[in-house]
């Protein structure tokens, strides 16, 4: 292939990627629930902190909780895009933002993280195939200044540094939180990348 029409093609299929992200993050927090199943393939994963599953059941999961009240918000920063043949990974530097009754405290949670995304082309279309978030730092703070907010300590620590915040609030609205996802450092990481690097070379997830 003419490396100009091979360029042309891989800036292509990158504008398609970022497209499809960028889309996950407003068609899911707006609520539009039948144009946000487009970013996934059938049988894509999402792995959060409170659910791991299928892309259309974490759809109808985040539809009970939109109805019940649930407010869980996302903000995207700096995309990097590796393509090799039909499949991708792409890495998205976010924010979480949840909202929700702590202590009978009303408190915002922000964490900090990325999106780690294992990505594939099916039939001319990019889809996800993998979504497994990185959790690197968080925060919590009453909405209220002059709120007082006294956490259980033995229940913050029982989670990983990089959202004990966020798992906390998440537990005590009802979830039950995974505690053993991927942070700044550690196996978990090292692992992710591992298998992202796999799956770039062809290896089946």
């Amino acid at each position: 292939m003419d490396a100009a029409v091979k360029s042309d093609d891989q800036l292509a299929d990158r504008r398609q990627i970022r497209d499809l992200l960028e889309n996950w993050v407003v068609w899911r927090d707006a609520g539009d629930w039948e144009r946000f199943r487009q970013v996934w393939h059938p049988d894509g994963r999402m792995m959060a902190t409170w659910f791991q599953g299928s892309g259309d059941e974490f759809i109808r999961v985040s539809q009970e909780g939109w109805a019940r009240g649930v407010s869980i918000l996302h903000f995207l920063g700096g995309i990097s895009i590796e393509v090799s043949g039909s499949r991708a990974i792409s890495q998205t530097k976010m924010t979480i933002s949840q909202r929700g009754d702590v202590e009978g405290v009303t408190c915002d949670v922000v964490c900090t993280g990325r999106f780690y995304d294992f990505l594939e082309k099916r039939n001319n279309r990019w889809g996800i195939v993998l979504r497994q978030p990185i959790y690197e730092k968080d925060r919590i703070d009453p909405v209220s200044p002059a709120a007082k907010l006294e956490l259980d300590a033995a229940l913050l620590a029982r989670f990983p540094e990089g959202y004990r915040h966020l798992a906390y609030m998440q537990t005590r609205i009802g979830y039950t939180v995974k505690p053993d996802m991927p942070g700044l450092k550690g196996e978990e990481v090292e692992q992710l990348y591992r298998r992202g690097a796999a799956w770039l070379r062809g290896a089946r997830l």
